[in-house]
């Protein structure tokens, strides 16, 4: 899998990823809820491991495509991934 590093993430989504790791306030109601993995493009784990949350697109009226998924605790996850089509592919995020 192909990785991004948080400096060339887009600027919301270097928010974002701050704000995964300092536990929010998060600005929409469906930032932190289970992610399925449905896709399986992502590592497989059992139900709940994943979560997701939004990166503000600009100039979008919803939430976009945007998402960072991030498996494990959700202050301290082992892994986060970016994807900037609404799942359809992912990168994985390294520091």
């Amino acid at each position: 899998m192909a990785s991004i590093s948080v400096a060339e993430l887009p600027p919301q989504g270097r928010s974002t990823y701050a704000l995964i790791h300092d536990g929010g306030p998060f600005p929409y109601d469906k930032d932190g809820t289970v992610f399925g993995n449905r896709e399986r493009l992502l590592p497989a784990h059992q139900r709940g491991y994943y979560r997701e949350y939004t990166v503000k697109t600009p100039g979008a009226r919803n939430r976009g495509a945007r998402r960072i998924v991030c498996g494990g605790k959700p202050r301290v996850p082992d892994a986060c991934y970016y994807t900037s089509d609404h799942y359809a592919s992912f990168r994985r995020i390294v520091e």
